[in-house]
């Protein structure tokens, strides 16, 4: 793979990044001419309404979706450049990932949970360090317990340690609280906000929810495909607001 940039201040640019779905007059163009770049150690939530690009812009720029057109460089990285297999390196070695279904095996344990990307990577896990996170992360007395055995902010913890224990160079959630009580909602967006904090981890959340865009350093609005908006230091009433500025096209999520 290409040697990594690490002069470069950012974790993750979009440049001119085009997505289509469909041909011809039935083609439909979720992203349009995005360009956006987020800091390394940076907290950014991504909202729309729904149809706006949003999931589409988090499965382009973590390599899950190749764009139509205009560059993915993450941590140096023009993904652009990388075949399936130096992606799916990439992706293992360099990326986190935070799901609302969180995603767990259910026939293991929380520490082999949170290990497994190492395990299949390779990588012998450093029991001190996986225990520490751990143990900050609340769960340092359900080491060996299975994901049936926890409540949902619970799994969603076990979650966040599996995405960051590598400490990949961005972080992508896909609506992380989604699934969560209020108070389970506040305790995970509380390690996500102490992991740019205190670990400089660098994270891009989907969310529809202004309570936790507000935990973000930036919240980036889209509309039609489209940045419309950015806001830093964001106050939830302010992100209500803002979103409710902006109509919602009909349709589902593209």
């Amino acid at each position: 793979m290409p040697g990594i940039n690490k002069a470069s201040p950012h974790a993750l640019e979009l440049l001119h990044l085009v997505k289509r779905h469909g041909h011809g007059d039935t083609a439909v163009t979720a992203l349009d001419q995005v360009t956006m770049r987020v800091p390394r150690a940076t907290f950014t939530a991504v909202m729309g309404p729904s149809g706006s690009g949003k999931s589409t812009l988090l499965h382009c720029a973590a390599g899950l979706d190749r764009p139509t057109s205009g560059s993915v460089i993450l941590d140096g990285y023009e993904l652009s450049d990388l075949d399936e297999t130096a992606l799916t390196q990439l992706r293992r070695d360099r990326m986190g990932f935070i799901f609302q279904s969180f995603n767990l095996v259910p026939t293991l344990t929380v520490a082999q949970n949170v290990t497994l990307p190492l395990e299949f990577a390779g990588r012998q896990p450093d029991d001190r360090v996986l225990r520490a996170l751990l143990t900050r992360l609340g769960l340092g007395d359900r080491v060996d317990h299975r994901p049936a055995e926890l409540s949902g902010g619970q799994q969603q913890r076990v979650a966040i340690a599996r995405a960051v224990l590598s400490r990949p160079a961005v972080v992508f959630a896909d609506e992380p609280t989604g699934a969560l009580d209020t108070q389970a909602a506040r305790e995970v967006l509380d390690i996500l906000r102490e992991a740019v904090s205190q670990t400089g981890q660098t994270i891009v959340m989907v969310t529809h929810d202004p309570v936790a865009a507000s935990y973000a350093d930036t919240v980036v609005f889209f509309a039609d495909g489209r940045i419309v908006d950015s806001m830093p230091k964001p106050r939830a009433a302010a992100v209500a607001a803002r979103m409710a500025q902006l109509s919602a096209p009909a349709g589902g999520d593209r």
